[in-house]
């Protein structure tokens, strides 16, 4: 017996990790440096993975096991914690490096400000006027700058709306100056009470999505860095996805925020399984 291959592979769902033949990529980006009240973002995406080895893989909605349609775990990102723009820009390379390959890129964070790299990959690659964001989440973030950066957790859809057209869903928190910003361009920002279909029916034919945890309820989901009562479920929240994933080409996704908490790991495990139902949807309906 060898010793060396007892066990499950530390990669996404345990699966064997090649990048020949993969479709999808599970990136990591452990940082949380602009973070502003809870901090232990950065251990996010090495939680989520732990917690994936443990996901039951076959879908039960959608009748089939997709362990192996070609998920390759990416080592994760090197990080850079004094400087939250060249941090951006180091997600920023990777994605870029996904999508010219053709790949699905699936970010793990991190804080939200890593998702500023995947919006500046997606418009270099010449996709602003095709692509809609679909923003998930408890909070606006649409601070032009909070705690001497414009590139921080606070100022996500900020930057994403500089370059594409976004909807948020689920936000119950945003400031004076938020709030300001909102009603001045008439965005688009929903709560918890919300039609599918109505969300769906404003969005470009292909979208992008960024979920921060934090848009679930912190009874479902207390592992966040800024948790807020009164928030989506998590069966609201796939079927979302199922409809979106049934209308619109999804051409990558990130789940940030998760803030693990010792000895609960609740979190983590909803985190994994929604990363994998990701990738399930988008298999589901390739073209």
């Amino acid at each position: 017996m060898n010793i060396f291959h007892i066990g499950l592979p530390r990669s996404f769902l345990g699966v064997p990790n090649s990048q020949k033949g993969s479709k999808y990529v599970v990136l990591s980006a452990p940082y949380d440096s602009t973070a502003s009240y809870g901090v232990g973002m950065r251990f996010g995406p090495g939680a989520i993975i732990e917690a994936s080895r443990q996901v039951e893989t076959y879908d039960i909605a959608l009748g089939k096991d997709f362990a192996e349609c070609g998920i390759y775990t990416a080592d994760e990102l090197e990080c850079d914690r004094g400087s939250p723009e060249k941090n951006c820009a180091y997600v920023k390379e990777a994605v870029s490096e996904a999508l010219k390959a053709g790949k699905f890129p699936l970010l793990l964070g991190g804080e939200h400000s890593v998702s500023i790299g995947a919006f500046d990959a997606l418009a270099d690659e010449g996709s602003a006027d095709k692509i809609s964001v679909l923003h998930i989440d408890a909070h606006a973030d649409m601070r032009d700058e909070y705690e001497g950066t414009r590139h921080g957790h606070a100022c996500v859809m900020r930057r994403c709306r500089e370059k594409f057209h976004a909807i948020s869903v689920g936000i119950r928190s945003y400031s004076e100056e938020e709030a300001a910003e909102i009603k001045r361009l008439k965005l688009p920002v929903y709560g918890v009470n919300f039609k599918p279909e109505e969300i769906i029916a404003k969005l470009k034919d292909e979208v992008y999505i960024t979920i921060d945890v934090d848009a679930i309820d912190p009874s479902e989901c207390p592992a966040v860095g800024t948790p807020e009562p009164g928030g989506m479920h998590y069966p609201q929240l796939i079927a979302l996805l199922e409809a979106l994933f049934a209308k619109k080409t999804v051409v990558g996704a990130d789940v940030v925020e998760l803030c693990p908490i010792p000895g609960n790991h609740v979190s983590d495990f909803l985190a994994a399984r929604l990363a994998y139902k990701i990738i399930c949807l988008a298999e589901s309906n390739r073209k």
